[in-house]
């Protein structure tokens, strides 16, 4: 199940003129925390939250991160998104007293272009600050910037990304 917690609503739009056939809901609400379980049949063994940014929204982004199992927070290899990492790593710390057990979080780095030095600048950067980073990283795609409202068929690097995060229930 995907939950769009993001008031734009981008994620929900996208789902329904792309005809997904997996259950989508909007849930954009400070106490996303408190009504998620009862509002998840029975039969979903994941659910993924589109999360609105913290700066808009840090209502809804921290009662995310109170409900969450893992927090996967996509960053590109830039200066400007470097510089916003400590305020979620922040926000993170601070929903830990509110939760049964930590948040298991890491970096997914998008928008990389190969080749390029500033991928494996920004890792060591993440690295080094204590954080952990996914080994596969999300190419710039023209297809998925402008794919909106159609369905995607070649997800490419997600599948990596997907894999990498899939081995975390193992470990």
């Amino acid at each position: 199940m995907v939950v769009d917690a993001d008031p734009q609503g981008s994620t929900l739009r996208w789902s329904s003129l792309a005809e997904w056939s997996i259950p989508t809901i909007s849930l954009p609400v400070k106490n996303l925390h408190t009504r998620l379980s009862g509002i998840t049949p029975a039969d979903i063994d994941l659910v993924l939250i589109d999360s609105p940014p913290l700066d808009e929204h840090a209502g809804i982004v921290y009662s995310l991160l109170r409900v969450a199992d893992a927090a996967i927070i996509t960053a590109a290899p830039t200066m400007i998104e470097w510089e916003r990492l400590p305020i979620v790593w922040n926000a993170i710390d601070e929903v830990e007293s509110l939760r049964d057990s930590p948040l298991r979080h890491t970096v997914l780095l998008n928008r990389t272009v190969p080749r390029a030095n500033s991928t494996e600048v920004y890792r060591s950067a993440i690295e080094d600050a204590g954080h952990d980073v996914l080994t596969a990283t999300i190419p710039r795609r023209e297809s998925f910037a402008q794919s909106f409202g159609a369905p995607i068929t070649d997800v490419g690097a997600y599948w990596a990304a997907a894999d990498e995060i899939a081995l975390w229930k193992d470990a």
